[in-house]
This record gives C-alpha cells, sequence and structure tokens, in this order.
C-alpha cells in the first residue's frame, strides 16, 4: 500500500443512484464534506429519481469483490460504509470482501430496504443473509425505525428495546435513526450504554438520501478517531442539517438531502464564478 500521510479513506460499498440523491452518489458527497478521500464499491445500478426506482441491475459478486482488493491493496481503507446489498449474492460477495480489510477496520452498516420513494431495494431473501454474514462484522449498525423493526422481527418495538433488538444480532454498537418518528431522536446502544441523540424535524425540507449521508458522516468520524458514540452524535447534526437544507425543488418527489450546501454557496455563471441566487 502507497504511503498517503494524513489523508483518511473510506470506501462506500452500496448500490448507485441515478438520481444523485441516495447511494454511493450520498457517499461520495458525505466523505467530501468531512475533509476524507471517498472510495468504492457498487453492488448494483439503479434507474432512480425522486419519484420511484424503476430498474435495478446488480453488479456480479466477483466484481464486487474485484473493486474491494483493488483499493484495499493499493490506497488503503480507514472506515468502511455498507449500504444498499440487494440480493443474497450480492450479500455474501460482501461479506467475503470485508475479509480483506485489515483487522479493526471499523465498517458502519447501513441496511438498505426500501428507497425514499418506496421502492424495494433489498429482496426479501436476502433479510436473512443480512443478519447473519454482515452485522456482526458491524462497528456500528445504523438502521431506520421499519428497518429496524425488520431486522428483529418485531413490528411493536421501539426506542431502546428495539435497539437493543438489533444489537443482539452482533454488531458492536447500534444508532436507530428517529427520522420515521414524531420526534425526530436518534437512539444509540452498545455494550455498556444507552444514549438518546435529539434533533429537529424539518417538513419543509428533503430527506432523499438521509441515511446513506447519516451512515457515511458516521464511517468518516471513525476513519478520523473518534468514539462510534462520538461519531453519532455528529452523523445527526450533519444529515439533520443536510435535510433541513434539501434540494426540494429539483424533481416530482422528495427531493435530495445537500449535505454540500449547494444553494448556500451560490449559483455558478456560464463562467464558473459564484453568484448569490
Amino acid at each position: 500500500m502507497a504511503t498517503r500521510g494524513d489523508i483518511r479513506v473510506c470506501l462506500a460499498i452500496a448500490g448507485s443512484d441515478s438520481g444523485g440523491g441516495a447511494g454511493i452518489q450520498a457517499d461520495l458527497k458525505a466523505f467530501a464534506r468531512a475533509g476524507v478521500h471517498g472510495t468504492t464499491a457498487i453492488t448494483a445500478i439503479t434507474a432512480q429519481n425522486t419519484v420511484a426506482v424503476t430498474a435495478v441491475e446488480p453488479v456480479s459478486p466477483e466484481m464486487i469483490v474485484a473493486q474491494v482488493r483493488a483499493v484495499v491493496e493499493d490506497i488503503g481503507v480507514d472506515a468502511v460504509k455498507v449500504g444498499m446489498l440487494g440480493s443474497v449474492a450480492s450479500v455474501r460477495a460482501v461479506a467475503r470482501a470485508l475479509e480483506l480489510l485489515p483487522a479493526g477496520t471499523p465498517v458502519v452498516v447501513d441496511p438498505v430496504m426500501v428507497a425514499e420513494s418506496g421502492g424495494r431495494l433489498l429482496e426479501p431473501g436476502a433479510e436473512h443473509a443480512l443478519r447473519e454474514l454482515i452485522l456482526p462484522r458491524a462497528t456500528v449498525a445504523t438502521p431506520n425505525v421499519p428497518e429496524a423493526r425488520a431486522l428483529a422481527g418485531d413490528g411493536q418495538l421501539a426506542g431502546e428495546a428495539l435497539a437493543r433488538a438489533v444489537l443482539a444480532l452482533g454488531p458492536d454498537a447500534v444508532v436507530v435513526t428517529g427520522g420515521h418518528l414524531d420526534v425526530a431522536t436518534d437512539v444509540y446502544v452498545d455494550r455498556d450504554r444507552v444514549a438518546e441523540l435529539p434533533g429537529e424535524r424539518h417538513p419543509d425540507g428533503a430527506a432523499h438520501g438521509s441515511g446513506c449521508t447519516h451512515s457515511s458522516t458516521l464511517a468518516t468520524q471513525l476513519a478520523l478517531g473518534a468514539t462510534p458514540l462520538e461519531a453519532a452524535r455528529v452523523a445527526k447534526q450533519v444529515a439533520s442539517e443536510a435535510v433541513r437544507d434539501g434540494l426540494a425543488e429539483l424533481g416530482a418527489g422528495a427531493g435530495p438531502v445537500d449535505v454540500l450546501g449547494l444553494r448556500a454557496r451560490g449559483i455558478p455563471d456560464a463562467g464558473g464564478i459564484l453568484r448569490r441566487g
């Protein structure tokens, strides 16, 4: 592996969103926001916009592993974010790919099941493989409430009990994000503690890609040396601000989050000079 000084590297293993709001595209934006270099292993290509997921084409298991190997052997990895996996074959490929990481590399698992537009992104049969092969490798798992309930196999659990049910599946820590709740509070649990991470709701914002932004930001903080709880606090704040500043005017459905502050930076003219909107 080549020397890279103080630059930290995060690897996103996830699907591509052609609308640019979620998936690999959101991951790379969050990495850039945090000041780390982003690398990728794409698991699937989606035809997706703010309204619907119209097609999904998996990347071959061999190619998934090859992408991870190429990054690990030359550039190196300080933390990994695992997002959309899609199929049983992809889950198994990612489990093999994680074996290529140096021991102790932090792994953040965002168990993506359904897109913001409602499109299914994880085959029902792949949920069992995700529980058995990926969650036990997670430093932190970051499901939202519906995902956590699906993983726990109990649609009634909430709060700390729900987070602990996911923790029992093997991750070192769990953050159940609160974006689907009336009160936008995340619940963090690990083997030693529980913490509530409150935040504001932003109903006038745009939330497409908020989960990806949260989990990717959390991974960057682990790469930079934060504890899981510290990383979860930063991720909560960054994702919340990205929803608040979201680009609701883009598309007819749920617009993308704006983790890079595009509107605040102004509108470039033909020469690339920023002017204020």
